[in-house]
């Protein structure tokens, strides 16, 4: 069993350059034909690209090392270059050194040329001159350069369900898409984040993120705390998942939001929908018109359990969606497809 993956430790070494030639040319009736050793060939690179089949960084070992240069030869033959070496990421990696970001692939194939290969080294031709007409000075390869890389998965899907634990955000996501996360009637059965697809007939798809639980006091690492709080980053807006059967329902809202906060100034203030769950609850019903009464936002009762109500989740999502559409095309930037 692969297990979800969101960060992952990985030393890189580019391939090694490989020697320069030593050789002499010599044929009958040509005894001193000169040098005739060619140059080595270079190391080859380790590169980093974002692949949008990748979910996890489970599939990245902790070690890479490009190929090395082949030696230059004789006749002034130069050395084979060394093999690029490639490393599948998922899109969304950050690329850490130092606790410095580096690099951060957010498209499908784009790369980072994680460690370089070495420069391969002079035969020696390389150095005939006027002055040395027989030269045997010949020069080994470089070595390649030697990284420590951090690598940090941050999800990137269209909308975030953020809320409580037992909230019935896993529900949720099982009854919009065909992803199937772990449901249980106990805290934090979600460990990983899920990431399900919402089909409409026009082909569009929009990606649901189902975010692990978060509890008071998660921006200081609480629960899975900062673990998952940086997945929500990346969405472009939130669905928060209110349990409606539970008594005074708006104070989840308010602490979910002063969360985010906390853990990232304008965080709350996506774009967002909020979900009044569990509806088909006598209590719920009765809890309902008390939520509409303390927040301002538009409050869609449904109930992920019997389906009651999703017409009008995939309607609003599928505005939010258009609406971070338009917005990308008109700062000239490509929205995110799946």
């Amino acid at each position: 069993t692969r297990y979800f993956v969101d960060h992952r430790t990985v030393r890189v070494v580019g391939g090694q350059g490989g020697g320069g030639g030593h050789s002499f040319y010599s044929e009958p009736r040509k005894i001193f034909g000169g040098p005739d050793g060619g140059n080595g060939g270079d190391g080859g690179h380790v590169i980093l690209k974002a692949d949008q089949q990748m979910k996890s960084l489970s599939s990245v070992l902790p070690f890479y090392q490009g190929f090395h240069g082949e030696r230059g030869g004789r006749k002034n033959c130069y050395g084979a270059n060394g093999a690029y070496v490639y490393v599948k990421v998922p899109v969304g990696t950050l690329v850490k050194e130092d606790g410095k970001v580096v690099a951060d692939l957010t498209e499908h194939g784009e790369e980072y040329v994680a460690a370089y290969g070495g420069a391969g080294g002079k035969g020696n031709r390389f150095f005939l001159s006027n002055e040395n007409r027989a030269p045997t000075l010949f020069t080994p390869g470089e070595p390649g350069q030697e990284r420590v890389l951090h690598l940090e998965l941050k999800t990137t899907a269209h909308a975030g369900l953020v809320g409580f634990p037992n909230a019935g955000k896993s529900s949720l996501l099982r009854a919009i898409s065909r992803a199937k996360p772990a449901v249980a009637a106990y805290p934090f059965t979600t460990l990983n984040p899920h990431v399900g697809i919402v089909h409409y007939q026009d082909y569009e798809q929009v990606a649901v993120a189902d975010i692990p639980g978060l509890i008071k006091g998660a921006h200081q690492n609480r629960g899975l705390g900062m673990a998952f709080l940086r997945h929500i980053e990346r969405c472009r807006f939130l669905l928060y998942v209110i349990d409606l059967s539970v008594s005074q329902p708006w104070i989840q809202l308010q602490d979910l939001k002063y969360e985010l906060e906390q853990y990232k100034k304008g965080l709350s203030e996506r774009p967002c929908v909020v979900i009044g769950n569990k509806i088909d609850l006598a209590q719920s019903r009765i809890n309902l018109p008390l939520l509409k009464e303390q927040i301002d936002e538009r409050v869609i009762p449904l109930s992920a359990l019997t389906g009651d109500n999703l017409e009008e989740l995939f309607l609003r999502l599928r505005e939010l969606y258009d609406t971070y559409v338009k917005t990308e095309q008109s700062r000239g930037q490509s929205p995110v497809k799946w």
